[in-house]
């Protein structure tokens, strides 16, 4: 079909307000909005100012009372247990509205914050959905996080109670939560008043004395005496959640979601962009913990009264390249959305696609990437062995949903490899120089998007405006800026390129080298250190260390470094995928003491760098360079 895209698009440029309020009308709402868009309001506006709403009342309520009790709502398949549960949408209003109970029970109530650092399990959405009953806000740790970054958001969110589980599965191991849990609430400063275990026959856990509740115990004790409890009015500019990104300072930033907005723009991104209807199987292959699975495994599909696929496992190994296949085949999958790292590691071990055609993948339409830059040669791997579209698509922890993609349900444009596709409504992109000057078409400078932000995006990060001002708004007055390098070619086709900070991109993790180089920096032998992101060709990005040694350390230089790859490990988790450290003489830096981290990966990725102006020693870029290749890196 032809596309309908621009004309929407343009509808969208004519009349932001009208847009958004007809999109509004997809929403149940308790009492109408006084304005679309408050300008007055918040750090640069807010949208639906003045309507009151629940989020689980739409995720769920209305469903069970629209036709869809006995339909599916969640498919949960664990590949590591070899374990499929199914939950219709009446069941997981029993399962929600009984853990909601129990929180009631502890005092939990609207605007206090609740921490789950969960495992890829039911509960874990039975979780978010419970705090956003009764306008509590939920924070979502990754469980691969270690103590210390866990301590960090617990400092930050001051939560009430966590609710986290005896332990998480990995291919070949078995992963201990509750000492990482027990360990963060030793270190952090806040303490919470209660933790909700969830036990899993795996590996169980002790539990501490007036302290530790029994998950299964205490919620079949509610369900056992019917109790009920109601979705709490909130309003649309109320915080549903907290999830954290890298900040630049190794601090992370909590990116607040509002309740209004963000179902207003997950409900039109399902249809419009995904293509997918009601009724039918979306499954987004991420984690709970990371945007995506906020927005693509628990909030989105539900909203949309779809079923949606909450997957324990991995795309190789669990037990094979074929999984991904059979859980589509297994389920009526229609989309799925995963990041290209799944895909170089399928294609990696079955470069050939033998296991496609083992399974039954008719009713499979559409493949989405995202969550770090696609190659082309991956995305013509999947086209050719799946024969269905592959669309790449760009957007951030900080607005929700997508902000440029190749709009599905709009009807398809034709692909241009290497694009994440076209702005969505609401996004007026724009790429400028450093000077905040428009540059041309097909140049390459910093991408921003013209204020306001849209419906879903966050409205300001956690307990600190002055800091989401600094981060996101100075630099260039009038924008927001996205901190990613990219192009827009003539006809608004985006091409993002890389990052203008420290931000690196792990397999669609977004990790900040900052936060491991104060790790680095903690070591008794390091007197100084970088962090650089480096191409790797099954990641994305990898992190690679160097360090300067104290004068007068006289150890193995090989030892000090294992042990840092070990300190990173502990402090930030295996999920930085930090392997490799370099040591070095010194560190190349400007006349004013900064440290030149770009040269550095330049050199390591052989890539083409010139001499920085501003360099103190250039003597220092050829120690390093050395140093690369007796380590075998840019050769």
């Amino acid at each position: 079909m032809a596309s309908r895209y621009h004309e929407v698009y343009d509808g969208w440029k004519r009349d932001p307000e009208k847009f958004w309020a007809d999109a509004a009308g997809a929403i149940d709402w308790f009492s109408p909005f006084e304005t679309v868009f408050d300008a007055n309001a918040g750090v640069y506006g807010r949208w639906f100012n003045g309507a009151s709403c629940n989020t689980c009342f739409n995720a769920v309520d209305r469903h069970v009372a629209g036709g869809r009790a006995d339909q599916i709502a969640l498919i949960h398949d664990s590949a590591i247990s070899g374990t499929i549960r199914k939950f219709t949408y009446a069941e997981l209003k029993r399962e929600v509205v009984a853990l909601t109970s129990v929180l009631k029970n502890r005092g939990i109530q609207k605007g206090d914050r609740v921490i789950i650092y969960m495992p890829m399990v039911p509960e874990a959405a039975f979780a978010m959905l419970a705090c956003a009953r009764i306008g509590a806000v939920h924070s979502v740790v990754f469980g691969g996080f270690a103590s210390h970054e866990l301590a960090t958001r617990i400092d930050d969110a001051k939560p009430k109670l966590i609710i986290s589980a005896s332990c998480g599965l990995e291919p070949g191991r078995v992963v201990a939560y509750k000492p990482l849990l027990d360990k963060a609430i030793e270190m952090s400063r806040h303490k919470p008043e209660a933790c909700l275990i969830l036990q899993r026959d795996q590996l169980r856990c002790e539990f501490r004395e007036n302290h530790d509740i029994d998950y299964a115990d205490a919620v079949a004790r509610e369900r056992a005496a019917g109790a009920n409890v109601d979705c709490v009015p909130v309003l649309a500019t109320d915080p549903l959640y907290i999830i954290y990104t890298s900040g630049t300072t190794g601090q992370p930033k909590g990116i607040v979601r509002d309740n209004g907005g963000h179902m207003v723009a997950l409900k039109w991104s399902m249809e419009n962009e995904f293509g997918v209807k009601p009724g039918e199987v979306f499954w987004a292959a991420s984690d709970v913990g990371w945007v995506v699975g906020h927005s693509y495994i628990v909030y989105g599909p539900l909203l949309h009264g779809c079923m949606t696929v909450l997957f324990e496992g991995k795309p190789v190994g669990t037990p094979d390249a074929g999984t991904y296949w059979r859980v589509i085949a297994e389920h009526g999958v229609v989309a799925l959305f995963t990041a290209p790292t799944a895909f170089r590691a399928i294609k990696g071990q079955d470069p050939k696609g033998e296991f496609v055609p083992k399974y039954d993948l008719s009713k499979f339409r559409t493949l989405f990437l995202a969550g770090e830059r696609a190659d082309p040669e991956t995305i013509k791997w999947a086209e050719q062995k799946l024969n269905v579209p592959v669309i790449d698509h760009w957007w951030q922890t900080e607005t929700g949903s997508p902000m440029t993609i190749n709009p599905a349900g709009l009807g398809l444009l034709p692909v241009k490899y290497g694009s994440p596709g076209v702005p969505m409504p609401g996004y007026d992109i724009r790429v400028l120089d450093d000077a905040g000057h428009e540059v041309k078409r097909g140049t390459l400078g910093n991408v921003v998007v013209k204020l306001p932000l849209p419906p879903g995006c966050l409205p300001t990060l956690w307990d600190a405006d002055e800091r989401f001002r600094q981060a996101y708004l100075e630099e260039f007055p009038g924008f927001y800026k996205t901190a990613d390098a990219g192009m827009m070619d003539e006809d608004r086709y985006l091409y993002v390129m890389a990052r203008t900070d420290d931000i690196i991109n792990v397999a669609g993790h977004r990790l900040s080298t900052g936060a491991m180089e104060e790790v680095l920096a903690a070591h008794p032998d390091v007197a100084e250190c970088a962090v650089v992101g480096i191409a790797d060709a099954m990641k994305g990005q990898v992190p690679l260390g160097f360090v300067v040694l104290n004068a007068g350390v006289d150890r193995d230089a090989g030892i000090i470094e294992s042990e840092v790859v070990t300190l990173v490990r502990e402090r930030i988790g295996p999920v930085a995928a930090f392997k490799t450290v370099v040591t070095i003489k010194r560190l190349p830096k400007t006349r004013s003491g900064k440290i030149l981290r770009g040269t550095m990966q330049k050199i390591a990725d052989k890539e083409e760098w010139s001499m920085p102006a501003t360099i103190d020693d250039p003597a220092i870029l050829d120690e390093i360079t050395a140093a690369l290749k007796g380590r075998g890196i840019g050769l």
